[in-house]
């Protein structure tokens, strides 16, 4: 079923990804890449189905045979929001539907067409009645929506992707509830750009990171450490690239650059890009709104005592951070209570791998962006990014129970009560 929805996908793709545009503002290659994504995770799930094993654990108890069993763990409630619809709409029921549980997708406010195709998709591929269900809602209704989803006595399970605001308040009712959550929450990715780094590579990196879909994703390179002495060679190549993106229509395949999907996010960036002005950051390129379109904007000096430090802009803004050594790219990586996403640009990949490890991020990228995504990658943030691991096998241990069960010889003997005769001599 899984497979005959994947393909059932990829039939509707023209309609679904006109749909995702329509809603979000996105451009065309964005919606295009959801859906090869999107596709990509029901082959995976389908792949999944073979990878739901037990194990056999050897007992003290002689004769026993003592098993380790994974099991649906019943309703689960995924919360996807509308920035990446496909991706993150299929990846909340997906895995959750490959390992035997039932789903209730909360469609986005933002997009409810385009999580709707996806349930209809995975319906028309033959889904029995009440494995995949679909909830739209007005937005003054969400939270007494979703209060009602986690409350409920059937859910046992709630996946949400989105602000770490929203995520803070899902994971204390689940919790009242005793329900388990997985949550992939804000992000604030550092990309540490080494003074030995591939300039030309890196840039390139931090374009397609801090400005792929107007810099809307979780993912997406929010902060670039730079070490001094490569930062005016870095600045000039990206400002230079960041120059060349074209803005337009999202429905023009040579888009590069859509409108923010709403008037409250164009504020948003505009207040953070205002108050580092003010602050001291100069603004190389970009800088001024236009109606709904940002355009793709990089600062120059940014330091603590500008919101954008520390803020998720979720919008098309490079903002730069010079450091003098290795030390310092590594304590300013960390400061901050998000972890998702992060990159290293150096030649030394075995000096980048220990820097890595030291970076405080569910995921870090070596010699490449901080946007990436595949089905079959454990993928998860720390700190205030959330918990728990949507995709591979990582998600089995999500979206299932691990049940102990054992079988017993009939002879067993107990340290208490009656003993069994002897079968000695028989």
């Amino acid at each position: 079923m899984l497979q005959r929805a994947a393909g059932l996908l990829t039939e509707r793709g023209d309609d679904i990804v006109g749909a995702m545009c329509q809603e979000t503002g996105a451009v065309l290659s964005w919606g295009q890449f959801n859906l090869k994504l999107a596709t990509d995770m029901l082959i995976e799930a389908a792949a999944q189905t073979y990878g739901i094993v037990g194990e056999v654990v050897p007992s003290d108890v002689p004769g026993m045979t003592a098993l380790g069993i994974r099991q649906p763990v019943g309703v689960v409630v995924g919360l996807a929001p509308w920035n990446a619809p496909l991706i993150l709409g299929m990846r909340a029921v997906a895995l959750p539907l490959a390992y035997g549980n039932t789903v209730v997708l909360k469609a986005s406010e933002e997009a409810p067409a385009t999580h709707v195709a996806i349930a209809a998709a995975l319906h028309d591929a033959g889904m029995p009645p009440g494995a995949i269900n679909v909830i739209t809602n007005a937005p003054a209704d969400a939270a007494d929506v979703v209060d009602e989803l986690i409350c409920h006595p059937q859910t046992r399970c709630i996946n949400f992707t989105g602000s770490t605001s929203v995520g803070r308040v899902i994971g204390e009712k689940a919790g009242r509830h005793l329900k388990r959550t997985v949550l992939e929450l804000g992000g604030k990715a550092p990309m540490l750009v080494l003074a030995d780094a591939d300039i030309p590579a890196a840039v390139r990196a931090a374009v397609a990171g801090s400005f792929m879909n107007q810099g809307q994703i979780c993912m997406s390179t929010e902060r670039i450490v730079v070490e001094r002495q490569v930062a005016d060679e870095f600045l000039d190549q990206l400002v230079t690239h960041a120059g060349r993106l074209a803005m337009g229509d999202p429905h023009e395949p040579s888009t590069e650059l859509g409108p923010l999907v709403n008037q409250r996010a164009v504020d948003h960036v505009a207040s953070l890009v205002a108050d580092a002005q003010n602050n001291g950051a100069e603004v190389l390129i970009g800088g001024r709104a236009d109606g709904l379109f940002y355009p793709p904007t990089v600062l120059r000096g940014v330091t603590p005592k500008m919101r954008i430090y520390s803020e998720e802009s979720f919008g098309p803004v490079a903002a730069v951070i010079e450091v003098d050594g290795v030390d310092e790219a590594v304590d300013v990586a960390n400061d901050t209570e998000l972890g998702l996403a992060s990159a290293v640009f150096s030649r030394d990949v075995a000096n980048a791998l220990q820097v890595a490890r030291r970076i405080e991020a569910g995921i870090c990228h070596i010699n490449g962006t901080s946007v990436h995504d595949e089905p079959q990658m454990p993928f998860g943030g720390v700190k205030a990014s959330g918990w728990g691991r949507f995709g591979s096998r990582a998600a089995l241990a999500e979206f299932t129970d691990l049940r102990w069960i054992t079988i017993s010889p009939l002879d067993r003997q107990y340290p208490f009560g009656p003993h069994v005769p002897s079968l000695s001599g028989i």
